[in-house]
């Protein structure tokens, strides 16, 4: 005992305990009894033994049994009691789903990839500190995901469980703090909008776009199918604008200004009129693509009259 009165802390029940999550994540059915690991336990391990057992615990095929499981042996209420908060939170009162049990669906529903099951465990952990109740009983949780990017900063300092893998810390804390975003795409946005869009969220964007369709719990499905197929949706219109600006423009740079100087031209309208017309003959195939600037100006020269220009 210790001079507390206290048993001392035994790091081979914290590991035992983070091991019978790991089999419940892995395999589905306890096969081992609860062990119940104290805070004690768990300090005597170093982030570097009991960040693969989590690891495991979210990469399983059951990781909602593997979550009941740590929240069962107490490691939840010791390494991560953020996530301990959501227990029992909401449950029917005031008019919002149980978010322990909606954060359990999500990373279920979530692809096995480490930094999209993590993102999806601790995406609405803001909720808690920032559930408001308007006059007519609406429940709002508004900065919810900024709000739980600091909390995941703060659990971070004090846990340090993935401070030796500084990537997957960066692109977990940017899921957290982006995971409303697309779901806000509702069809209406923009090319300029869409393309801001993908240039924000950058190399997270289908990390981003699965976060999103996993979050999607509700029990409609004619709202979930239509939701996902916003989702859908934005990520097509992404892809086809980023093939759009990828295309090697037709025409070279400065094509202009060797037509003004050869032809004698003012900077007007014509020129893009003119431009268009290279560029409709060149998709014809009348003309080559990508050909030195001269090759287009001697095209036109030869063809005044169809570019409405006067007679030389």
């Amino acid at each position: 005992m210790t001079q507390e009165g206290r048993a001392p802390g035994d790091a081979e029940r914290a590991r035992h305990a983070l091991e019978r999550a790991v089999a419940c994540a892995e395999r589905g059915t306890p096969d081992r009894p609860v062990v119940l690991a104290t805070a004690d336990d768990l300090a005597l391990l170093a982030a570097a033994d009991s960040r693969p057992l989590l690891d495991r615990v979210m990469m399983g095929e059951y990781p909602d049994e593997g979550l009941d499981a740590l929240l069962a042996g107490g490691v939840l209420d010791t390494v991560l009691p953020e996530v301990k908060a959501l227990v029992g939170f909401g449950d029917g009162e005031w008019r919002h789903k149980d978010v322990w049990k909606h954060t359990k669906q999500v990373v279920s529903q979530s692809v096995p990839r480490l930094e999209i099951r993590w993102a999806a465990l601790f995406h609405d952990i803001g909720k808690v500190r920032t559930r408001t109740i308007s006059p007519d009983g609406e429940v709002h949780f508004l900065g919810h995901a900024e709000v739980g990017a600091r909390m995941f900063d703060k659990l971070e300092r004090r846990r340090r469980l993935f401070a030796a893998d500084e990537s997957l810390r960066e692109a977990i804390r940017f899921l957290v703090l982006h995971h409303l975003r697309a779901s806000a795409y509702d069809g209406t946005w923009t090319d300029s909008a869409v393309r801001r869009f993908a240039r924000e969220v950058g190399p997270h964007l289908e990390d981003l776009l699965c976060l999103s369709r996993a979050d999607i719990t509700t029990k409609r499905p004619e709202k979930k199918r239509r939701v996902i197929g916003m989702l859908d949706e934005l990520g097509e219109r992404i892809t086809l604008l980023a093939a759009e600006d990828a295309k090697i423009p037709p025409l070279p740079g400065g094509v202009g200004d060797v037509l003004m100087a050869r032809l004698g031209l003012r900077p007007s309208r014509l020129i893009g009129d003119i431009k268009r017309a290279l560029e409709a003959a060149i998709e014809a195939g009348e003309l080559e693509p990508h050909r030195e600037a001269e090759y287009y100006v001697d095209f036109v020269a030869e063809h005044r009259a169809r570019f409405a220009l006067p007679d030389a």
